[in-house]
């Protein structure tokens, strides 16, 4: 999958979990953190406020930093691609390597709790929850040398070279459904979220906090 498919389904994801929470009572609408130059609701007026056509994506961004999120679902190849396929091209040539393993994202999820509990601050496990959904539209666990890296051994295998993968990429952008779909959806869900930043009014905000 590739950029705007990771972005989107991400965010779509997110904000899908975080309406079925509110949906079935485990959350409240409008708990969370929220904007600073609004005065914060009372208990009574909370339960009392109507939810708006953006009042699940509203929500989601009082309670995490959606930046953080976008980037945690970008983050194994932010880090993986330029190492594999730039430094390591002449021995691996494979974009795939350790931030794509199962074994990263327990650590990232441990550090994140630990974290979490010694200051109630959620921004890591909002990135590791980014990294979570970028193995899982990968399909990750169709290499499970990789996934499971290093039960399987220490080295990872190496793939086609860079040239001949980009080539690949580019054809199967136009020609294949599993490839374009993922992208056309990412894209659309994207825009609706630009469409209810500049609705709200809250795209400086976004930019800024990472909330609304």
């Amino acid at each position: 999958m590739l950029i705007f498919g990771h972005l989107g389904i991400t965010l779509g994801a997110a904000v899908l979990l975080n309406g079925a929470l509110i949906k079935s009572g485990v959350m409240p609408a409008n708990q969370g953190q929220p904007d600073q130059d609004i005065e914060a609701p009372s208990p009574q007026e909370q339960r009392s406020l109507p939810l708006g056509k953006w009042s699940w994506i509203t929500s989601l961004g009082r309670r995490i930093d959606i930046r953080i999120l976008l980037v945690g679902s970008l983050l194994p190849d932010i880090i993986d691609k330029p190492v594999g396929q730039l430094l390591l091209r002449e021995t691996l040539d494979n974009g795939r390597l350790f931030c794509h393993t199962l074994l990263f994202l327990i650590i990232l999820t441990l550090l994140g709790a630990y974290v979490y509990r010694k200051t109630r601050g959620n921004w890591l496990l909002v990135l590791s929850g980014g990294v979570f959904a970028h193995l899982a539209l990968d399909q990750i666990w169709r290499t499970p040398r990789t996934l499971f890296w290093p039960l399987y051994g220490w080295a990872f295998e190496r793939l086609v070279d860079l040239t001949r993968w980009l080539r690949g990429i580019w054809y199967a952008l136009f020609t294949e459904p599993s490839v374009y779909i993922p992208e056309l959806t990412g894209i659309a869900v994207l825009v609706w979220f630009t469409i209810a930043l500049l609705t709200r009014r809250k795209l400086c905000s976004f930019v800024t906090t990472g909330r609304f």
